[in-house]
């Protein structure tokens, strides 16, 4: 058996920079992780290019049942923090957009910063050990399919349930329920939506059709582009929205930089002759403008010569007044109640988690289990897309590991 000042469970962004910040300390640390390869989210992120942190990162961009939690964390480990350890490697990156910062090149320069800066302090990092039993007597005592260790303290940041074609479990929940520690209510976060019904029957056509719209849900509000799938919608609006989507309707503005009303019935005027289908595909796209005029458009009548051809669209001219505010009002207020979601196989994050009333906010240290501390995704801690939950385990890794 071999003993450590700290263990860490999950060689993650938060796992790792918090064996970063405890050997630069002077600590023994000993990382595990029981996949093959470190950092498997870190290398997916972004399209492979890591969207490494969000330079608005604030605390009001956080989802928890305590929304002031985060705030002592990323006070201590700010954005810039980590954009000069990336800069400090030499990574190129750049603004995508939103604040968001991604690496010029692929997400394993992130990977390798870590891992170099763990070498730096003589952090060992073990992948492929799966851990069989935890338990605690005046210290921690960790068994694995390689071995016993044994560490004062020890850091659980295994993350959530998001993506379990990764290796993504629940495993960080249930050993801090072992050691008396609650757990919010937990759902899959920043996921597609799906639907059903006539919405499907809608929507499934239009697969690949995106757009920029706005998407609202109570007081949360988003601008982005969506997305239609076969299975409903996705695109980072939905997924924005999605972390906040409990059951009931989400509202959608396909048209938030127009006076839908006013567009319309102006084309009316100037463009009598022309089908409601082209006019709206001037500020739709092609497909989705005619999926949505069809319930609008009323065939025109036919003549006994021309049965055998497909109604023609009405005219503008054809259409009333109070018939082109009520589309307007529906392409810039469109009520869409979605079905469910993708789930955890599709989800980029875990809503919910260990609760932060057993946590301290400064240290990520359990109040009443001396030694423990929870770290990254597996605290009730979610941050919106965009390199925000990256931000928050560089933060809370950080935090745990000048304390552990």
């Amino acid at each position: 058996m071999t003993d450590y000042d700290v263990i860490i469970i999950g060689a993650g962004a938060a796992g790792l920079m918090c064996a970063i910040s405890a050997g630069r300390r002077g600590r023994r640390v000993l990382v595990l992780d029981h996949a093959s390869e470190v950092g498997a989210k870190i290398l997916i992120s972004g399209g492979g290019r890591c969207n490494f942190t969000n330079t608005g990162t604030a605390p009001e961009r956080f989802l928890s049942d305590n929304p002031h939690f985060c705030r002592s964390a990323l006070d201590r480990y700010t954005p810039q923090d980590f954009v000069t350890l990336v800069e400090r490697h030499g990574i190129r990156y750049h603004e995508k957009t939103l604040g968001q910062l991604f690496c010029d090149g692929s997400a394993r320069d992130i990977v390798r910063l870590l891992l170099d800066e763990c070498e730096a302090v003589e952090v060992e990092v073990r992948p492929d050990h799966r851990i069989v039993e935890v338990s605690r007597a005046t210290s921690f005592r960790i068994e694995t399919d390689h071995g016993s260790f044994n560490s004062g303290s020890l850091v659980l940041a295994t993350g959530g349930l998001s993506i379990p074609k990764l290796g993504a479990t629940g495993w960080t929940h249930d050993v801090a329920r072992q050691f008396g520690l609650r757990l919010t209510d937990v759902r899959p976060g920043l996921v597609p939506l799906t639907f059903s019904d006539d919405l499907l029957a809608l929507m499934r056509p239009l697969s690949g059709v995106s757009l920029e719209c706005e998407a609202t849900l109570d007081r949360h509000r988003f601008r982005e582009a969506m997305l239609f799938t076969h299975r409903g919608l996705s695109g980072p609006a939905i997924l924005q929205i999605s972390s906040y989507w409990k059951q009931g309707p989400i509202t959608l503005n396909l048209l938030p930089d127009q006076d839908a009303a006013g567009f319309l019935l102006e084309r009316k005027r100037t463009r009598p002759k022309a089908d409601l289908r082209s006019v709206l595909a001037e500020v739709l796209p092609q497909r989705l403008a005619h999926a949505l005029a069809a319930p609008v458009d009323p065939p025109r009548a036919r003549s006994a010569q021309s049965d055998a051809r497909p109604p023609q669209a009405a005219r503008m001219a054809d259409l009333t007044d109070r018939a082109l505010r009520d589309l307007a009002a529906r392409l810039t207020a469109w009520r869409v109640t979605p079905s469910g979601s993708e789930e955890y196989a599709k989800a980029e994050v875990t809503v919910g988690g260990v609760d932060t009333r057993d946590l301290s906010s400064r240290t990520m240290k359990a109040n009443e289990v001396p030694g423990l501390f929870v770290v990254g995704e597996a605290v009730d801690v979610t941050g919106w897309l965009g390199g925000y939950n990256f931000q928050w385990a560089w933060a809370s890794g950080w935090c745990a590991g000048q304390s552990a």
